[in-house]
């Protein structure tokens, strides 16, 4: 069993939610440090990744799965500080990214090491953070569900959400022919083209479907990667390519609307999705691996490389949270510790 290190304290700084509600219910407490089991290590977090799950979840609107923290928190980047019995692939002082199945808003949590990564060579701390969820989210959806092949077009909703910008670079890195994305503003559309797509459709002036088809020739595009939901799975039946595949990520727009499954049929077209968080620990452990051998070498190349817009520090969560509900933001938003500034 674990012996807690000198240099690792009882307590530590955790963000709680308070209540359901809007970014003022995270609130700083003070926390046991999480002991790891034997098929666990512990880490002490210098950067953690704000997701679109954790808004969900300081909602009230998504619980953790039975077993988990109730600290938001989902992906997190720092350092080895102690090692369950059965974990032999990490030691203590090794640098790492993790998924978590919660517990990332602090300064210490537990991880399993099946879903424990050693960083890549020459990426920063915040850079790792904002990697696990969103990544294997990316991964799990367009690559393996999606089935995205060299040579086929993408469309990408959410452009210049964290989901969306590792998806545009993904799609470019596996040799996608076209990447069109969805985004709010003339920023957010000049930064997708610079990031990699060949057309940004500002959704709020101009009808993605109306568009996707003059960008297609009238072809459509064979891959779609929603986060909105809504009315767009309707729009998305006709946006997409005969044969194409709908990839469900979140429903930031709700439930569909007006939904007519003729062109589903018509089409033969594949809709599905799926959710991270509550997959087992063995499903995520092959998307890890996948991840470490397709994906790492990618970023040693210099062809991925996280898209972090701004950090803030753990105790300012709220802050984080107001601005990912704000959209301005382009990329991931980081929360750091105070480990990272000693490191």
């Amino acid at each position: 069993m674990f012996e807690s290190l000198p240099s690792v304290p009882e307590t530590m700084t955790a963000i709680e939610i308070s209540r359901p509600g809007g970014p003022e219910v995270l609130v700083p407490a003070q926390r046991p440090v999480p002991q790891p089991k034997a098929n666990e290590v512990l880490i002490r977090i210098h950067a953690a990744g704000v997701n679109g799950p954790d808004v969900f979840q300081r909602k009230g609107q998504y619980a953790p799965p039975p077993g988990a923290s109730d600290i938001p928190g989902l992906e997190i980047a720092g350092e080895v500080v102690a090692a369950g019995a059965d974990v032999h692939r990490f030691k203590s002082g090794d640098l790492v990214c993790a998924l978590v199945t919660g517990g990332g808003y602090a300064e210490y949590a537990v991880a399993n090491h099946n879903l424990t990564m050693k960083l890549p060579i020459g990426l920063h701390m915040t850079e790792a953070a904002a990697m696990p969820e969103t990544l294997m989210t990316v991964w799990l959806n367009l690559i393996q569900r999606g089935k995205l092949q060299a040579g086929e077009s993408v469309l990408i909703h959410g452009g210049a959400s964290g989901i969306g910008t590792t998806a545009t670079m993904i799609a470019k890195a596996m040799g996608a022919s076209q990447i069109i994305t969805t985004v709010g503003t003339e920023a957010h559309r000049e930064a997708s083209l610079r990031l990699g797509a060949d057309h940004a459709i500002r959704y709020l002036e101009e009808d993605f479907v109306t568009k996707v088809d003059e960008f297609t020739g009238g072809k459509g595009v064979d891959v779609i990667l929603d986060i909105i939901a809504g009315d767009y799975v309707a729009r998305n039946f006709k946006a997409a390519a005969m044969n194409g595949r709908i990839v469900q990520v979140s429903v930031l727009k709700g439930p569909a609307k007006d939904l007519d499954l003729f062109p589903l049929m018509s089409k033969r077209l594949t809709l599905t999705g799926s959710t991270l968080r509550s997959r087992t620990y063995e499903d995520k452990a092959a998307i890890i691996f996948e991840l470490e051998t397709q994906v790492w070498p990618l970023i040693d190349a210099g062809a991925f490389r996280p898209q972090v817009y701004q950090t803030f520090s753990l105790e300012n969560a709220r802050e984080a949270h107001a601005l990912i509900d704000s959209g301005a933001h382009f990329g991931k938003i980081v929360l750091t510790t105070p480990a990272l500034i000693r490191a």
